[in-house]
């Protein structure tokens, strides 16, 4: 399964502040365009152009991930250099209009209904959290069912729109693609054996009303330990053991950075991770997920933040996590201005 989740800081960083602006013009026209959404992928940090159509964002060292440009109607930005400008200008281009011209139900062998329920499943989740997570536009995604392959797949033109009660975030998710494929599916039983599910996208996190409660805090840090981004952290840091996790190679307990190979990416900050094999991963004495990659190896920064979406592969505790699991990639930072 790919996770993609990023959380609470257990290594102690400065990050210094620096502020982006920026104007934002439709393409054919030339005039600017209000209230764009403007964020920082996968954080909580956000904003929105003005009537002149300009925007100011500021983001510390800790934000690596790309800015995203996004308005209903306009093909959408992503802009991964803006740390090398202080003022950008971007132009929309308005999408194709053919592309709205889409089919919401496939005779594929299962009702909307029935597909709505196993994307439910694997894009939210099973887990507590999962379960409190509503998708407010469900209207908006476009689902099909492949027989032959026993393959969910899953669009939408839109962000689609998930309210998470339970960590009190409201997320708009921008979705890239989505598949779940089954080892095993009996559609006239409803039975279904996931093999794995990846899906990608750009998103944005907002607190919701009840975000600063004590109750909430406690909850967001207990979903962060033993996560897929509180692993990468610690594997970042060479700090796995420090941070409660053992690694397992068939049945027996090894040294970890004899299988997990780390190394600095030249002078980008980044770190390259190479798996020798597949390894079983145990947090806390009680929680045990495995972790598969299949490529030769892929790129990882100090906040868990990792490339190879398609090439790294969780089962047990940390495959299970989806959606309604993750914590922005801000949660928690420790900034200085």
């Amino acid at each position: 399964m790919i996770s993609r989740v990023l959380f609470f800081l257990l290594f102690p960083i400065i990050c210094l502040s620096q502020t982006l602006t920026g104007t934002i013009l439709d393409a054919s026209t030339n005039k600017p365009l209000e209230t764009v959404a403007v964020y920082f992928d996968n954080t909580t940090i956000g904003t929105t152009t003005d009537v002149e159509g300009q925007f100011s964002i500021s983001y510390s060292d800790a934000i690596q991930s790309p800015l995203v440009i996004s308005y209903l109607g306009y093909e959408k930005e992503v802009v991964s250099d803006y740390r090398t400008k202080k003022n950008i200008l971007i132009k929309l281009k308005p999408t194709d209009v053919s592309l709205d011209e889409v089919f919401i139900d496939f005779d594929d062998g299962l009702t909307r209904k029935q597909k709505l329920k196993l994307f439910r499943k694997e894009f939210l989740g099973v887990s507590k959290y999962g379960k409190s997570c509503e998708i407010l536009n469900e209207n908006d995604i476009v689902l099909r069912y492949d027989k032959k392959r026993k393959t969910l797949y899953a669009s939408a033109t839109v962000p689609i729109i998930i309210k998470n009660k339970a960590l009190q975030y409201q997320i708009s998710f921008d979705m890239i693609d989505f598949e779940a494929q089954y080892r095993y599916a009996n559609l006239k039983h409803q039975e279904f054996a996931l093999d794995r599910v990846a899906y990608a996208g750009t998103s944005f996190y907002k607190d919701l009303e009840k975000a600063n409660k004590k109750s909430t805090k406690r909850t967001r840090k207990k979903v962060f330990k033993g996560s897929v981004q509180h692993f990468m952290r610690a594997l970042f840091h060479k700090k796995l053991r420090e941070e409660g996790y053992e690694i397992y190679f068939k049945g027996f307990k090894v040294e970890a950075y004899k299988y997990f190979k780390v190394q600095a990416k030249d002078n980008t900050g980044l770190k390259e991770i190479s798996l020798k094999q597949k390894v079983s991963i145990l947090y806390d004495g009680k929680e045990q997920s495995d972790i598969d990659v299949y490529v030769d190896s892929f790129l990882l920064d100090a906040y868990g933040n990792y490339s190879a979406i398609k090439g790294v592969y969780f089962n047990g505790a940390m495959g299970s996590q989806r959606m309604g699991d993750t914590l922005p990639l801000d949660y928690d930072l420790n900034t200085k201005k």
